[in-house]
């Protein structure tokens, strides 16, 4: 009986563990459970007092796409993009902080100072900038000496090969390589690249394991945009304008040099004299902090073209039956003429009666106003019309306005005879370089262009004069070169066919124009038979106390010489008779040549 009780009791004593056992495993495997949840819950969901000290398995590599290329229409680099690097700290990583920065300055040369202030700002985080874009050995030292939490950011970085050449038409970018000014802005939609990524996946020692599918996106390049701009003759214009400008103590210049035939832009170059000595009725203006974000002033900044403008007048009017080119015209020999509203007309000089003709030649206002009041209002409203003033050219140059023109609405008799010699009209170089091509061609308007073609609309031209009346007024221009206010401009190797213009500055503020302050320009092409230059030149402010301020002696010499050294570049043979070839040009632009 004892033996049967106490079989009793040792097997109650084994259920009773076992049911114990059952709980403690159960409980330690519901803990354990939960731990692992709670493991898996913070990793994948941290809360978000945690998230910081949490990390993540996976990161994402950029992947910059490259901006596209600014080149010049013989494929040379105006603008480029390549790779650098710039520093920045993890505090987190970094094993000392009180000496990193001393330890980067002794390295590589950074500004102990300016690291500490950037760690006291952005303490915080995981990522502090520290420098601008490194020097190739300033990246290979860090590179080299695997600084604990110092690591190298790739950052595309903008070149301009050539420096300063054509930089008010380039531009800029900004530091997240945006365009900002000039092309670089009018074109980055185009230049922008797209950059692009991948996701990988890391282990604790934030080593690569793998790459998800799907994760990666490949960068895509901007694209490469070609200018109608020869970067050699561009440096030729930039060169010849500036001493001019300099020389004569102006307050700036503009200078344009085009095919007629194609209409592209070769140069395009825009002075401004922020030093201008002397002049104390004149405040210079501020030179801007980056000259690349300088607006474009032959597009933007209209002028009264004065007697440059009587060419497209002539032309129209004879045209017109308005006047035959060997017609004698009543104009006075020794006192102003008097129009029909006795407003009154002088001349530079007083010649007599002279052919319509001469009248270009000489640049006689008189004659200019006496055949204007025999056209009505329409056909002179029409000069302006036919020719493209009053529109832009659409050429592609940012920021372009299109002048300033009475409407015929405000057309009086007055502005009848003062547009006929070029006042009461404001016109931008654009618009007067693509007007004056017609005279180079058989009387067709071609469509200015800044970009070679491809992506761009295919060049649209239409016949504005009579290819005979285009041919007579060339040809009436080559007098002008060697009978009239040209002479001084003459080229000894090409026949030149030009017009000089000289016209008062207007008062900035308050209307009306000052007595002793000009505007010179001269406008011209070459060689006369077969036309492949047209060059303007517009000089602001000569000061008169230097020497001459017509246009024909200011502005003329630099159109001959631009025009002289872009022909013998271009391989045009001389057209004077007995003169075969040029003398080689400077030696300073040869070797810019010979850098490409």
């Amino acid at each position: 009986m004892d033996v049967v009780k106490g079989s009793h009791a040792e097997q109650w004593q084994c259920r009773r563990l076992q049911s114990w056992a059952t709980i403690c495993l159960t409980l330690i495997s519901l803990l354990l459970a939960g731990t692992v949840l709670r493991v898996v819950q913070l990793k994948l969901h941290p809360d978000a007092r945690l998230a910081d000290a949490a990390g993540t398995t996976e990161s994402t590599l950029r992947e910059p796409g490259r901006r596209g290329d600014l080149l010049d229409r013989r494929g040379r680099i105006l603008a480029t993009t390549t790779l650098g690097h710039r520093a920045f700290l993890d505090p987190r990583e970094v094993d000392d902080l009180s000496t990193i920065a001393i330890e980067l300055k002794s390295l590589i040369g950074l500004d102990a100072i300016e690291i500490d202030q950037a760690l006291a700002r952005r303490f915080n985080t995981r990522f502090v900038p520290i420098s601008d874009i490194l020097e190739a050995w300033q990246v290979d030292r860090l590179r080299r000496a695997g600084l604990s939490g110092v690591g190298l950011e790739p950052r595309l970085v903008r070149h301009y090969p050539y420096g300063d050449v054509a930089e008010q038409l380039v531009g800029a970018v900004g530091f997240e390589h945006t365009g900002l000014g000039g092309l670089e802005h009018a074109l980055d939609t185009t230049l922008q690249g797209q950059d692009g990524h991948v996701i990988v996946v890391r282990d604790v020692r934030n080593r690569i394991l793998w790459i998800e599918d799907g994760d990666f996106m490949p960068h895509r390049d901007g694209i490469d945009r070609t200018l109608t701009i020869d970067v050699f003759i561009q440096k030729i214009a930039e060169e010849r304008l500036a001493r001019e400008v300099l020389e004569r103590n102006a307050a700036g210049g503009r200078l344009i040099i085009a095919d007629p035939l194609t209409g592209d832009i070769l140069a395009l170059a825009d002075v401004v004299n922020h030093e201008q000595r002397n002049r104390d009725e004149v405040e210079p203006g501020e030179a801007p902090a980056n000259p690349r974000l300088a607006r474009p002033r032959c597009g933007t900044d209209p002028y009264e073209p004065g007697s440059t403008f009587k060419p497209f007048v002539w032309a129209v009017a004879t045209e017109a039956g308005a006047a035959d080119p060997e017609e004698i015209l009543q104009t006075p020999s020794s006192k102003p003429h008097r129009t029909r509203g006795k407003r009154r007309i002088r001349d530079v000089h007083y010649y007599g009666p002279s052919s319509w003709q001469k009248v270009l030649i000489k640049s006689m206002n008189s004659g200019m106003a006496i055949v204007a009041e025999r056209m009505d209002h329409q056909q002179m409203q029409q000069v302006i019309e036919r020719f493209g003033f009053g529109t832009r050219t659409r050429c592609g140059i940012p920021g372009e306005t299109a002048g300033i023109v009475t409407s015929p609405e405000q057309w009086t008799d007055y502005t009848q005879v003062s547009v006929a010699m070029g006042h009461e009209i404001a016109v931008t170089p654009l618009q007067m370089i693509r007007a004056y091509s017609v005279f180079c061609t058989d009387g067709r308007l071609p469509t200015l262009r800044i970009l070679s073609p491809g992506m761009e609309r295919v060049s649209v031209e239409h016949r504005v004069i009579d290819p005979t009346i285009a041919r007579m007024t060339r040809d009436t221009m080559r007098s002008v070169m060697t009978e009239g206010t040209g002479r001084a401009s003459q080229s000894d190797y090409y026949q030149l066919f030009g017009k000089s213009g000289t016209a008062q500055l207007p008062i900035a503020e308050g209307g009306g124009y000052h007595e002793d302050r000009y505007v010179s320009s001269f406008i011209a092409g070459a060689p006369l038979e077969t036309p492949r230059l047209v060059a303007l030149c517009v000089i602001e402010d000569p000061d008169k106390r230097i020497g001459q301020y017509y246009g024909g002696r200011v502005a003329g010499p630099v159109v001959r010489d631009v025009l002289e050294q872009s022909l013998s570049y271009m391989g045009v043979s001389p057209d004077v008779e007995g003169v075969e070839t040029m003398p080689r040009l400077a030696g300073s632009l040869q070797l810019d040549e010979n850098k490409r």
